[in-house]
């Protein structure tokens, strides 16, 4: 009997924990488990007590010692027992609290996606007005971000009428991370952003372009008369070192961009893998399995420690199977050196160590027409205030030949190379990778 005890508790708990686990009526299990050991408890007891009348009186102070010990048994099993069930129902409520703010989640994930949408058509169809009631702009940091924005639709415009490009979709995918409500209808939310932007050449209208742009974001939304309304947004912009830009002189430029033809290349299997890694890993921007954030956890991420921009380049370059590690080159357990993970250091190794070359430097007017050598595989680095502070990785190759690249920090997936980074002050690397 004693071991049919220990079986049936065992089995009882398992079943309380799947039960709380899958968010089965708990209350009702409870119920029943407790009426089925009580009975069980009673039968003990009544066995005990028939057994006791047929012994000899001699042993009445045993047998009654041993039934005080079966009784204060049977209460500790029960507490145990009671304290399971508590748990139990304390697991339940506990999923399905989870369970409600997953629920609340994915609402409000509709929610931010449609006022994304509703925001980035604004931007796209450079509507001012509309732009402005989607913010608080009687708050200070409604009213900063609003702005933000503005500066960022007219980069746009300003970038797009340099290349010759019309943006016709941009599309945005949101995954929520963290969320709370800070006060009644106003919502504090952590969350990741993927935003596909698709092009045409103004001469070239039926071929689509696009690219992807992963993004982090904070931000306060309201809920007023049914409408959401942003009052405070802060986010991991890619545009965030041209929003100064006032004007790009962009005749001499458009018309070069616009004479060039689609480029058709051959790549080498260690080009191919590259790539196909490079897209597989660029994080917020990827685009596999309709996955919204992925990077590869066999490598740590450094972006708390100050930027994984040329970590992912390196990774890259190892992963095509082209180059080895080397002392200097290297990355093991969490660790790496200057040359593999900081852009500076990445730059100065690939030409000093003949692994790459320069193809051109200097201002974006200087380098652009060098940039159409560019093929997948080559590296560019983007210098600020005499130093290399971002590099990325060239990918592929637009519809008019223009090199596009992929990147983490801001994460990028086939972004044209210069988008985002057009201030005067940058300076460009273009650099030949030897596979």
């Amino acid at each position: 009997m004693i071991e049919y005890k220990k079986i049936y508790r065992i089995f009882l708990v398992i079943t309380l924990f799947t039960v709380g686990m899958n968010s089965i009526d708990n209350n009702y299990i409870y119920a029943q488990n407790k009426n089925i050991y009580q009975n069980e408890l009673e039968a003990d007891n009544q066995n005990k007590q028939k057994n006791t009348g047929t012994k000899n009186k001699t042993n009445d102070k045993t047998n009654n010692e041993k039934t005080k010990q079966d009784e204060k048994n049977s209460n500790t099993r029960q507490d145990k027992i009671n304290n399971q069930n508590i748990d139990a129902e304390d697991g339940y409520k506990k999923n399905k609290s989870m369970n409600e703010e997953q629920d609340i989640s994915k609402q409000y994930e509709v929610y931010l996606k449609n006022l994304f949408d509703y925001r980035n058509k604004a931007i796209m169809d450079h509507n001012e007005e509309i732009l402005k009631k989607i913010y608080d702009t009687d708050i200070k940091f409604g009213l900063w971000a609003y702005e933000h924005e503005m500066k960022k639709m007219q980069y746009l415009k300003n970038w797009s009428d340099k290349q010759g490009v019309v943006f016709d979709e941009i599309d945005a995918k949101v995954k929520i991370n963290k969320m709370r409500e800070r006060e009644k209808n106003l919502y504090g939310i952590i969350c990741t952003v993927c935003t596909k932007y698709k092009y045409y050449y103004e001469n070239q209208p039926d071929i689509k372009n696009e690219f992807q742009i992963g993004t982090q974001h904070y931000l306060h939304v309201r809920v007023e008369d049914d409408r959401y309304v942003i009052t405070k947004e802060w986010y991991t912009d890619p545009f965030a070192d041209s929003l100064n830009l006032e004007h790009i002189n962009s005749k001499e430029i458009k018309s070069y961009i616009l004479s060039q033809g689609q480029v058709q290349f051959d790549l080498s299997d260690r080009q191919k893998k590259a790539v196909d890694y490079a897209h597989k890993y660029c994080g917020a921007a990827t685009n596999v399995d309709d996955k919204i954030y992925l990077i590869n956890p066999n490598y740590k991420d450094f972006n708390s420690d100050g930027g994984d921009c040329a970590n992912f380049a390196s990774q890259i370059m190892y992963e095509s199977g082209t180059f080895s590690k080397n002392p200097t080159w290297n990355y093991e357990n969490g660790a790496a050196t200057k040359a593999w993970v900081n852009a500076q250091g990445f730059k100065n190794y690939l030409v000093y160590s003949g692994r790459g070359y320069y193809l051109a430097k200097g201002s974006y007017e200087e380098v652009y027409k060098e940039a159409y050598k560019l093929r997948p595989g080559d590296i560019v680095g983007y210098e600020k205030n005499g130093r290399i502070t971002h590099v990325s990785t060239v990918t592929g190759l637009d519809s008019r030949g223009y090199p596009l690249v992929t990147c983490h920090n801001t994460d990028r997936l086939l972004v044209p190379w210069d988008l985002g980074w057009s201030d005067k002050k940058i300076g460009f690397h273009l650099i030949k990778v030897n596979y």
